[in-house]
C-alpha cells in the first residue's frame, strides 16, 4: 500500500524559511516523479516544484522560482521542499505527490498531477 506522509509545516514570519518533509511507504521513490503542490485558502491546488525520476529534470512554478528547492533522498525514501524568503501569498496547505510519469517530461509536464498524494501540511507566512 503506497502512503505519502508530509511533515514541516507550521507558522513562520515573512523572509524565513522552513523545510516540508514527505516520508513515502510502499514505493521505490527514485523510480517516480515527485512534486509538491499548494493550495492556498479558497483556491484549488497547483503544483509548486516537481523533479522526475532519477532526478533527471525539475520544475519550479514561476512564484517560487530562485526561493523554494526540490531534493529528494532515496536512500530515505523522503524527498524535500526547501522552502526560502516565504510569503504571505505562500501560505496554504503543502501536499507531497508521486507518479511514475513515462517518457521524458519537461517543464510542468513532469509534475505528478494524478499520482498518490499525502494529506497535506498547512503552512503559514504572517507576521
Amino acid at each position: 500500500q503506497v502512503q505519502l506522509v508530509e511533515s514541516g509545516g507550521g507558522l513562520v514570519q515573512p523572509g524565513e524559511s522552513l523545510r516540508v518533509s514527505c516520508a513515502a511507504s510502499g514505493v521505490t521513490l527514485e523510480l517516480y516523479g515527485i512534486g509538491w503542490f499548494h493550495q492556498a485558502p479558497g483556491k484549488g491546488r497547483k503544483p509548486v516544484s516537481c523533479m522526475s525520476s532519477y532526478g533527471r529534470g525539475s520544475y519550479y512554478a514561476d512564484s517560487v522560482k530562485g526561493r523554494f528547492d526540490i531534493s529528494r533522498d532515496n536512500a530515505k525514501n523522503t524527498f524535500y521542499l526547501q522552502m526560502n524568503d516565504l510569503k504571505p501569498e505562500d501560505t496554504g496547505v503543502y501536499f507531497c505527490a508521486a507518479e511514475i510519469v513515462p517518457g521524458q517530461p519537461t517543464g510542468q509536464n513532469l509534475c505528478p498531477m494524478l499520482g498518490y498524494f499525502g494529506q497535506g501540511t498547512q503552512v503559514t507566512v504572517a507576521s
